[in-house]
């Protein structure tokens, strides 16, 4: 489970055990409907790792596996110093391990300001969860900083090898996790069939997660870990997102993307989804990708990508984001008007 990470991550630390391999920090501004990147979590995703389980030593089965992350770790280090804030994060991180493992858990591995813990089933992973988060209220501010975890866990397909988990459980838990806001424990629904009925009674869903190697957005729940209600903030009745679709025209080739295909790649490489021809264009220039009802073209090139919305002035991204709607079109590395010969014409579809 270890690779090169992706997002921004900041210098690691030692960690406060010789288990821990490194600190990656990551925003608590992260809205749950506009998730780009699972930062900090790189190093864990896995691109079918272990899909087959008869490798020697592997143990298959489902699991649920639970990721807890320290919140507000980067301010504790600029407050306390690093040797202090170290003892900290390495107390929080043993009191998660001792939550969990009253509750029949398995410490896998910490990681910075992060625990990777295992269960057999849903419900000791979510009553860890609960007891976890009462621990860390507990215990008293250092500093002028309030610490926090943010948890999340699922139950799904996992192979163990050599005392390390591997599998879509983890890949899930990982993305689950990095949407958590502090004091929040998140699952899935695929998780919360599997609870007691008590148990389930204490979730609320809150969004969906699209996932490029799932066919289906993942339906996301917050376990309420308090035992009353009150001080909850209200949820206004959630309305279901039609299924999105974006039909693009390049050339002669035409394109539908939606829940079976979330996304495409354009650029002058010739693996690209689109194929651009144009000079101007990045080798990996942009992409197209779906995030529920929506569509967001996300520009990675070095001449910018110039987008024309019908009826509305073209808009030039440069290493930036803009949905897309209604109809228009795509330039790549230059204004439309400068050169309208090759473009990508978009339509969304209601």
């Amino acid at each position: 489970m270890r690779g090169a990470g992706r997002g921004n991550t900041r210098t690691a630390r030692p960690g406060p055990s010789t288990r821990i391999a490194g600190l990656a920090e990551r925003d608590d501004s992260r809205n749950l409907g506009q998730v780009r990147k699972v930062k900090g979590y790189a190093h864990l995703i896995l691109d079918d790792v272990a899909s087959d389980p008869s490798g020697p030593g592997a143990d298959a089965g489902n699991l649920a596996v639970l990721f807890a992350d320290v919140s507000g770790s980067t301010r504790l280090y600029e407050e306390l110093g690093d040797a202090k804030a170290l003892e900290t994060v390495g107390e929080c991180l043993a009191l998660v391990q001792r939550a969990c493992e009253n509750h029949g858990g398995r410490l896998v591995k910490t990681i910075g300001d992060e625990a990777m813990v295992v269960f057999a089933g849903a419900d000791d992973a979510a009553e860890a969860a609960i007891g976890v988060q009462a621990a860390i209220l507990a215990r008293p501010a250092i500093g002028s900083a309030h610490l926090a975890m943010r948890i999340g866990f699922h139950l799904g397909p996992a192979i163990e090898v050599g005392g390390d988990v591997y599998g879509d459980s983890v890949n899930i838990a990982a993305r689950v996790v990095a949407l958590a806001k502090r004091g929040q424990v998140i699952t899935t629904a695929e998780t919360t069939t599997a609870l007691s009925p008590w148990l389930r009674a204490r979730v609320r869903e809150i969004d969906s997660l699209t996932l490029k190697s799932k066919l289906k957005d993942i339906r996301i729940f917050e376990l309420i870990c308090e035992d009353s209600t009150e001080e909850l903030t209200a949820l206004s009745t959630r309305m279901m997102p039609l299924p999105a679709r974006i039909r693009l025209r390049h050339g002669e080739r035409d394109l539908e993307l939606g829940e079976a295909s979330s996304v495409v790649t354009l650029g002058r490489d010739p693996q690209s989804d689109l194929v651009i021809e144009d000079r101007m264009a990045s080798r990996r220039h942009a992409r197209i990708e779906r995030h529920r009802d929506k569509f967001v073209l996300v520009d990675q090139s070095t001449n910018g990508t110039y987008v024309t919305v019908e009826g509305e002035p073209e808009i030039q991204l440069r290493r930036e984001e803009l949905i897309l709607r209604g109809r228009g079109h795509v330039s790549f590395g230059h204004a439309y008007l400068k050169d309208p010969t090759e473009v990508v014409a978009f339509s969304c579809v209601d």
